[in-house]
């Protein structure tokens, strides 16, 4: 494209006035045949492409909805992403997606960046669980949505999931295979989901009279493979090995399960072995692995359709919700067979 082409020169080369220029790109069908093809023809020799983010502040929005994700890495983040591009693709916008790589530093200049930006909203999972990058956020005039995190209602939208009761389902379904403890590897315990997904857990453990000391933790700095792998290094150190071990998350279930394999210890016939999303990879694992399913799709849909709902035209009777969809338990042959030690 050449530099600096802008509509006055579109309509000095096409021999017609700049509101003509700009009704054949908004407005085609009030400008005839003939001098419709004529301007487009020029628009195309010239190279010119009309300045949106200028439209935009003119018309006071933008057609741009940001996505921050803790990790697009993570196949989960992918197909809240695809959620989210599917459902404003049909309302006529797009979405940036930005990672945030789990850092609250990034996630703030992000944050100041899609103010600068005036994006229409902004869908984030929030890396720091502070607050404080949210607070400062909500002085912009810019309506956001929480994905994968609940939010009181009162406060704004958030779409989630139940990580208690996911939590729950994976370590019920090893107890109820046999073992008699359990081995919990997560994230940092700073991340909502970490917890919840251990209390879940600790539900599970209290149901058949099992205290605390039933669920050992192993906590690592990250949510992914090469945290999992460092895990079941872990894992293997301990005495007594844990015979089954829920993960916070596929990645680090896939880690562990690395782990396990480089050393010669079967799954599931010495370690039963639980992830939670459910990501694509998960069964297609050299041993397919259960895990707790998040609808990812759903959620990232279901989010931006709020958010959409709030910039639209009847932004005046959207009312805030805190929505909470239910996981689902995906057994497979990680963790089929009982350790008989």
């Amino acid at each position: 494209m050449a530099p600096g082409v802008g509509i006055k020169e579109v309509a000095r080369e096409a021999g017609v006035s700049v509101g003509t220029v700009s009704n054949v790109i908004n407005r085609p069908d009030s400008v005839s045949e003939e001098t419709r093809a004529r301007v487009l023809s020029t628009i195309e020799r010239l190279g010119y492409v009309r300045q949106e983010s200028a439209r935009q502040l003119r018309a006071g929005h933008s057609r741009i909805i940001a996505l921050l994700v803790l990790d697009m890495a993570n196949p989960f983040f992918v197909d809240v992403a695809r959620g989210a591009e599917r459902a404003a693709r049909e309302a006529g916008l797009g979405v940036m997606v930005c990672n945030s790589a789990q850092s609250p530093e990034e996630e703030a200049d992000y944050l100041g960046l899609f103010a600068e930006q005036r994006v229409r909203g902004v869908l984030m999972t929030p890396a720091d669980m502070t607050g404080r990058n949210l607070a400062s956020f909500r002085r912009q005039p810019i309506p956001f949505v929480l994905v994968d995190r609940v939010l009181p209602s009162a406060e704004g939208c958030s779409v989630s999931v139940d990580d208690v009761t996911g939590g729950e389902l994976a370590a019920r379904h090893l107890l109820g295979l046999g073992h008699p403890s359990l081995a919990y590897v997560s994230g940092p315990m700073r991340l909502a989901q970490c917890r919840d997904r251990r209390e879940g857990a600790l539900r599970a453990l209290r149901e058949r009279g099992l205290g605390e000391s039933a669920l050992r933790h192993v906590e690592v700095d990250r949510l992914d493979v090469t945290c999992g792998r460092d895990a079941g290094a872990r894992l293997l150190g301990m005495s007594p090995r844990p015979t089954a071990v829920f993960c916070a998350n596929d990645l680090l279930a896939l880690g562990v399960l690395q782990s396990l394999y480089g050393a010669g210890v079967s799954v599931p016939g010495e370690v039963a072995l639980v992830g939670y999303d459910d990501i694509e990879f998960a069964a297609a694992a050299a041993v397919p692995l259960t895990s707790v399913r998040q609808p990812a799709f759903r959620m990232g849909r279901t989010a931006a359709e709020l958010l959409i709902e709030e910039t639209g035209e009847r932004a005046g009777d959207h009312r805030h919700q805190r929505i909470v969809l239910q996981p689902e338990l995906v057994v497979r042959g990680s963790s089929l067979v009982r350790s008989r030690g």
